[in-house]
């Protein structure tokens, strides 16, 4: 275990100003814990509402494989495109 107890090092990367969030618990654990990412997330989507606009922090999925959860049938797809084909 480092000095961070097991988390990486703040020296490393710059800390961006913390606005004071709606739900003051965020703003605090952010404060505790610069390194928190749900505590990132959780200010960043409290700055950013009412709007529509997801915080920079977060990433669309990558990969070309679609999600488990999408209900997506390999072998349906396959029959739709050679039936497509004639």
């Amino acid at each position: 275990m480092d000095a961070h107890g097991g988390k990486p090092s703040t020296d490393d990367y710059p800390t961006t100003k913390i606005r004071t969030a709606h739900d003051a618990s965020d703003d605090r654990r952010l404060r505790r814990d610069p390194s928190d990412e749900d505590a990132k997330l959780d200010v960043a989507l409290d700055e950013s509402f009412p709007t529509s606009d997801a915080p920079s922090l977060t990433q669309p999925a990558k990969g070309k494989d679609p999600a488990p959860s999408s209900g997506y049938d390999e072998a349906a797809e396959r029959k739709r495109a050679e039936k497509a084909k004639g």
